[in-house]
């Protein structure tokens, strides 16, 4: 259980490393404001079109009496905008990261710097480094998006369903949020996906105490948007504590080079 309290106090360390450089709160703010702003366009356009949709996917009930067509219809309507609004709050973080990619890295290697010890650098071209990002991102959406399926059909199972349904869900969004975080400092370390993914497994409770808070806050988009640098911060310590010396004796975790990726 201490673990999960030391995953919260990364959290915490990191808003307050970018509270003390301000500078670095700012560059960290741009992507996700321009994520937002794409967000809130795409979902503006799915709430003004979500009906039409809908009307044009059941022709079948266009001869059904009131209420029951009005029924159909909006009830689809409000789960095509609640499917929207899902999708959106799940891929946030990945479109942020990608989006800031230089920023963030930048922001975790000064953060790696004034922590002092060595200042690791993958040694990639942008391009590159952002093609790993991108592919890792959409690896892990599908398996978020499988346990997703799986946790919607337990939901309908009484009681279990609305107590212990939710609450894994919360874990699996927080532990996949954490990878998705702590994957800016671990990438700059020649880290792959599966790595990573193993450590975060080794230190699990740790894990979770840093990405499920952060996930319930990000529920919130514009809470997201200010967050977003000093959980980047935040990650980049959750990182340094993960490949500590006495990790890296653990051949599961060791890391990996990039040279090594043939995907």
């Amino acid at each position: 259980m201490r673990d999960l309290g030391a995953g919260f106090g990364y959290l915490i360390k990191g808003q307050r490393w970018v509270g003390r450089h301000g500078r670095w709160f700012g560059i960290g703010l741009l992507p996700g404001l321009i994520t937002l702003v794409l967000y809130v366009a795409a979902l503006a356009g799915l709430g003004y079109g979500a009906d039409d949709l809908v009307d044009w996917a059941t022709p079948f009930a266009d001869d059904w009496s009131s209420p029951w067509l009005g029924l159909l219809r909006t009830t689809l309507t409000v789960l095509v905008f609640g499917l929207g609004l899902f999708l959106a709050v799940i891929t946030f973080t990945a479109v942020t990261l990608l989006i800031g990619q230089p920023f963030y890295e930048s922001l975790s290697e000064h953060v790696d710097r004034t922590e002092g010890g060595d200042v690791p650098e993958s040694g990639l071209p942008l391009w590159r480094e952002l093609w790993i990002s991108a592919r890792d991102s959409v690896r892990i959406l599908v398996r978020v998006g499988l346990y997703s399926v799986l946790l919607f059909a337990l939901g309908f199972i009484p009681v279990l369903g609305q107590t212990v349904v939710p609450v894994l869900g919360f874990c699996v969004t927080g532990y996949f949020l954490a990878e998705e975080l702590t994957a800016v400092a671990l990438q700059r370390r020649g880290m792959l996906l599966k790595n990573r993914l193993a450590l975060l497994r080794g230190r699990r409770l740790l894990t979770l105490g840093f990405g499920v808070p952060l996930g319930l806050a990000f529920l919130i988009p514009f809470v997201a948007v200010f967050l977003m640098p000093g959980a980047v911060a935040g990650a980049t310590l959750l990182a340094r504590d993960l490949v500590a010396p006495e990790n890296e004796d653990d051949d599961e975790t060791a890391p990996t080079p990039y040279t090594l990726d043939k995907d």
